[in-house]
C-alpha cells in the first residue's frame, strides 16, 4: 500500500518509529531553490499524468459511439451523466446548469484521479495531500463563483451575497458580518482544507498502519507477530476505506462547487 522504504524500526531494541510526512514524499526529481519543495517533484509529475489520463480515457469513450456501450463508453457516459444530471441539473437547476457541465466534469474527474492515485501502488501519493493542489483548485472556484455573480448582478452582488432577505433590522450589522466572513473568508478555506486534509489523513493512517505491521512481524517476541498480522488486516480495511473516501471527496468539491455557483447566480441570497 506504501512505500516500504517507510522508517519503522527492525529490532526491538531501537523500537517502532513511525513514518512522517517528509517519509512519504520523494525528492525532487528536478531540483531548483534553496529550499525543499521548491522543485519539479512527483506530485507535480502526478497532476501532469493525470491529465493526459484522463484526456486519453475520455477520447477512448467517445470514440467509438455505440447504441451498445463498450466498457470504456458506458463508464465515461455513466460518469459525465453523474455529474451532469446528480450535481449540476439538480443543484444549479435544469434552467441555468448547461454552462457548466464542463467545469463541474473536469473537476470531477481531475481531483478523482489525483486522490486515486493515493491507492495506486508504486504511485501511492495523492496529489491533494499537498495543501498548493486544493488550494489552486479552491482558489479557482472562488475566483469563479464572485465572477459569475458580479456578471448576474452586478456590483450589487456583494449586497445579495451577505444580505439574506427578512432579516430584521436590528439584526442586520451582526448578520452582514458573520456573512461576509463565512462566505468570502471561510468558505474558500473549508473548501480547500476539507479536501487536503482528508487525503492528508487517510495517506497518513495507511502509511502508519503499514510501518506498524513491518515492524511487527519482524518480532520474534510473544505475541507481535499476531499483532502485526491484526495491524495488516485492519491496514487493508483501512485501504479499501480510502478508496472510498477518495472517490467521496471528489464528489463533495464537486458537490460545494455547484452550490456556489447556483448561489451566485440565483436571485436571492
Amino acid at each position: 500500500m506504501i512505500p516500504l522504504a517507510l522508517p519503522a524500526a527492525t529490532n526491538e531494541s531501537e523500537g517502532f518509529i513511525a513514518p512522517t510526512i517528509d517519509d512519504l514524499h520523494l525528492p525532487e526529481i528536478l531540483p531548483w531553490g534553496a529550499h525543499y519543495g521548491e522543485g519539479f517533484g512527483k506530485q507535480m509529475l502526478l497532476v501532469l499524468l493525470s491529465v493526459a489520463l484522463i484526456s486519453w480515457f475520455l477520447v477512448a469513450a467517445s470514440r467509438r459511439r455505440q447504441m451498445v456501450p463498450g466498457k470504456f463508453q458506458f463508464l465515461g457516459e455513466y460518469s459525465y451523466n453523474f455529474v451532469r444530471n446528480s450535481v449540476g441539473k439538480d443543484l444549479i437547476g435544469e434552467k441555468d446548469f448547461k454552462p457548466f457541465v464542463p467545469v463541474l466534469v473536469s473537476l470531477f474527474f481531475f481531483i478523482l484521479v489525483n486522490n486515486l492515485f493515493g491507492s495506486i501502488p508504486f504511485l501511492q501519493l495523492p496529489t491533494t495531500s499537498h495543501v498548493g493542489t486544493a488550494y489552486a483548485l479552491a482558489g479557482f472556484v472562488y475566483i469563479m463563483w464572485i465572477a459569475l455573480g458580479i456578471r448576474t448582478h452586478g456590483i450589487g452582488y456583494f449586497k445579495v451575497a451577505v444580505v439574506p432577505s427578512g432579516v430584521p433590522k436590528a439584526f442586520i450589522v451582526p448578520v452582514v458580518i458573520i456573512e461576509i466572513v463565512s462566505t468570502f473568508l471561510v468558505r474558500p478555506l473549508t473548501h480547500s482544507l476539507r479536501l487536503f486534509a482528508t487525503m492528508l489523513a487517510g495517506h497518513m493512517i495507511i502509511a502508519l498502519a503499514a510501518s506498524g505491521s513491518a515492524f511487527l512481524l519482524t518480532q520474534t517476541s510473544g505475541a507481535m507477530p499476531v499483532l502485526g498480522v491484526l495491524t495488516m488486516a485492519g491496514g487493508v480495511g483501512m485501504y479499501l476505506f480510502e478508496i472510498f473516501i477518495q472517490v467521496l471527496q471528489a464528489y463533495v468539491f464537486v458537490l460545494l462547487t455547484a452550490v456556489y455557483i447556483q448561489g451566485s447566480i440565483s436571485e436571492a441570497h
